[in-house]
């Protein structure tokens, strides 16, 4: 399933947060900052992407929904699936 670039930019959005947080998480431990700090923030970009992940889901199933959707509860189970994935 193809979904519109437009209807992502929150994922986008929680995404570059994500990585932003990743980015420092590595200079955290480049850096040997105490591991409780470390661990909070990588913490944080694991809920950024979990969040996101989440937000990619349920636009999808938003898209699934339409009713001109000739593929609509092969999508549905699809989004169910993915959405397991990540639960």
């Amino acid at each position: 399933m193809q979904l519109p670039a437009d209807d992502l930019d929150p994922v986008l959005k929680r995404l570059r947060r994500a990585q932003g947080q990743l980015s420092a998480v590595i200079r955290m431990i480049e850096e040997e900052r105490d591991c409780r700090d470390v661990v909070m923030q990588l913490s944080a970009c694991s809920k950024a992407l979990d969040r996101a992940g989440f937000a990619l889901i349920s636009t999808g199933l938003q898209q699934c929904m339409t009713s001109d959707n000739p593929e609509r509860e092969a999508d549905l189970e699809a989004m169910e699936k993915l959405f397991l994935s990540l639960a």
